[in-house]
């Protein structure tokens, strides 16, 4: 029986004891000022803060300050409070007095303890190696031991492009460990970039004037995507001068590096480097269709070539030096004729392109012959 009394008087201890911990006094005209109004403290850090009761004279009235841990000293109404090394979590600080017309008066320090983050990790999830190109993937970032968990604000980065900040919905106020995930769309523009993750703790104006920031490893994007043409497109047709070198590019990019295969209408010994094909005296037979096909692990794509061989302007060019060439002669060959029918006296140079007349003779001097 006795200890079911002793269980009741306690119990209504504490109920007087939270009730005055709590109550603000609706009636006070002025409350209880703490220097400075908000304290942010990282764990382990120390800590001090002043409370002025009163403005006015209340040194009859009950006052005080109530904390978990660190102690207490008054200088007539005002209250100071340290702590060499703060590393309780959820404390409360409050400043009180008790007046007999308005009831009791307090305040509670607006406290922060904080923990920067351990570490910060960056991963992808159910992912590992190589990427493809317009698939969706989810980055994960993972922040070891921090708190508030609510002031913290996560960033994911590709270089130095921001993908998104993320916060935490908890309102846990010891130190958590807590995974933010962003979705992510990958393209070619991509391959080589680096992933990673920045959590930092938004600590407020009381807080540290830089904020804390850790930052998590870089994680390199390998993506792979099928071959994509370097320049523009060929013409529907080649037309090229026989004789000259022709050089065919079928230039393509892809990941990983594509490969060539060249499908000719000769067979014929023709220099390939990969992308470029090489004719160095071109013919015609080597006109027709060339076909340039590139493939790697994600697609193949062609390339055709249409070529039209023209003949050489030398070849006219000869032809009619050959003909004039041959007309000199025939003329000398003339004029030297002429020269052997007529050794004797002028001549004109018409006459030596005109053939001799032939006289015909009468009958009766052809019998008398």
């Amino acid at each position: 029986m006795l200890s079911c009394y002793l269980f009741l008087i306690i119990s209504l201890m504490i109920s007087f004891r939270d009730v005055r911990v709590s109550a603000s006094g609706s009636n006070c005209t002025e409350n209880p000022v703490f220097t400075p109004s908000a304290l942010v403290v990282k764990y382990g850090d120390p800590a001090n803060v002043t409370c002025v009761v009163c403005q006015k004279d209340c040194r009859g009235d009950v006052f005080g300050l109530e904390k978990a841990v660190g102690e207490v000293t008054k200088n007539g109404t005002t209250m100071f409070w340290t702590v060499d090394r703060l590393t309780e979590w959820g404390i409360s600080v409050m400043c009180y007095y008790d007046h007999v017309a308005s009831g009791q008066c307090s305040s509670t320090l607006d406290l922060t303890l904080y923990q920067p983050p351990e570490s910060v990790s960056i991963s992808f999830v159910n992912h590992t190696g190589m990427m493809f190109e317009e698939q969706q993937y989810t980055l994960q970032c993972s922040v070891q031991n921090v708190a508030p968990v609510q002031n913290l604000t996560v960033t994911f980065y590709r270089g130095n492009t921001a993908l998104g900040h993320l916060q935490s919905n908890s309102e846990e106020k010891k130190p958590v460990n807590e995974t933010f995930t962003l979705n992510t769309n990958s393209s070619r523009e991509d391959d080589g970039a680096q992933y990673w993750c920045e959590a930092k703790l938004e600590l407020g104006p009381a807080g540290p004037q830089r904020p804390p920031v850790v930052t998590s490893e870089k994680l390199p994007a390998i993506v792979h995507y099928g071959p994509e043409l370097i320049g523009p497109p060929n013409p529907d047709v080649i037309t090229v001068t026989e004789g000259d070198t022709l050089h065919l590019n079928c230039s393509f990019v892809g990941n990983p590096s594509p490969s060539y295969t060249w499908t000719v209408p000769v067979n014929s010994s023709l220099s390939d480097n990969g992308g470029i094909l090489t004719i160095k005296s071109i013919g015609f037979e080597h006109e027709g269709q060339y076909i340039c096909t590139v493939s790697n692990t994600v697609g193949t794509v062609t390339k055709e070539f249409n070529i039209d061989v023209q003949a050489s302007p030398l070849i006219w060019i000869i032809a009619g030096v050959s003909a004039a060439v041959l007309f000199v002669i025939i003329l000398c060959v003339l004029c030297c004729r002429f020269y052997k029918q007529n050794r004797k006296g002028s001549y004109n140079l018409k006459d030596v392109l005109r053939f001799p007349k032939h006289t015909a003779l009468p009958l009766q001097n052809c019998e008398n012959v």
